[in-house]
């Protein structure tokens, strides 16, 4: 069991989908944007989703429209869906029959009016906020507004959190903030089946409940 959610995003391969289902990852996301670096071909996921059992299949759209992300839902029976962050609400409003999760990109500071304005819009129409992009926990865990900022929309809204964050930095970041979870990602095997999780065991040994018997 783990102290928090964790989204994996950007699985490629079945030795990532089979690593993370094993440590109770929430969900496990699937970049489906064409022309992507991680971009995984829509048979190669139905047949990941064969061998793993536990977590829920994310298919991870950018600008396709209603129809093309419909059509993955269908074949692919997603059990989610993560929107990108140019999506607009309209996207939202016409999908919301399945559960949505919504990204918003930070790129040089945490602008709280965009990210505030973002999460109002959507809120009605998605189950859950993914928030990535370039911010750092090293720069912003003594900044007590950031903090504050970060902690609040987490208390109103089921936010996801995928940030550069020491391993040993986790448990401070759940403490100030308590996020809804925390976002991973995936990464290329070094040859089928072959890759070296030394980073990704750090984290979750520090996020892993001991179970007591």
């Amino acid at each position: 069991m783990l102290k928090t959610l964790v989204k994996a995003s950007h699985i490629t391969n079945l030795t990532d989908a089979r690593y993370f289902a094993a440590l109770e990852t929430e969900w496990l996301g699937f970049n489906l944007e064409t022309g992507s670096e991680t971009y995984i071909e829509p048979q190669k996921i139905m047949a990941i989703k064969e061998w793993v059992e536990g977590p829920k299949i994310v298919g991870e759209f950018g600008m396709q429209d209603v129809e093309t992300i419909k059509s993955a839902v269908e074949t692919i029976q997603f059990d989610a869906i993560q929107l990108g962050h140019f999506s607009g609400v309209s996207h939202a409003m016409l999908l919301r029959d399945i559960p949505i999760i919504k990204e918003f990109v930070i790129e040089d500071k945490l602008d709280v009016d965009a990210i505030g304005e973002h999460l109002f819009t959507f809120s009605s129409y998605v189950e859950t906020f993914l928030l990535s992009g370039s911010l750092k926990w090293s720069s912003i865990k003594e900044d007590s507004f950031a903090i504050e900022f970060l902690k609040g929309i987490c208390e109103k809204y089921q936010v996801v959190l995928a940030i550069d964050i020491a391993p040993s930095d986790i448990l401070d970041l759940l403490e100030k903030v308590n996020p809804y979870g925390i976002g991973v990602t995936g990464g290329e095997e070094e040859a089928v089946g072959v890759k070296s999780f030394d980073e990704l065991d750090e984290l979750f040994d520090v996020i892993m409940i001991e179970e007591t018997y």
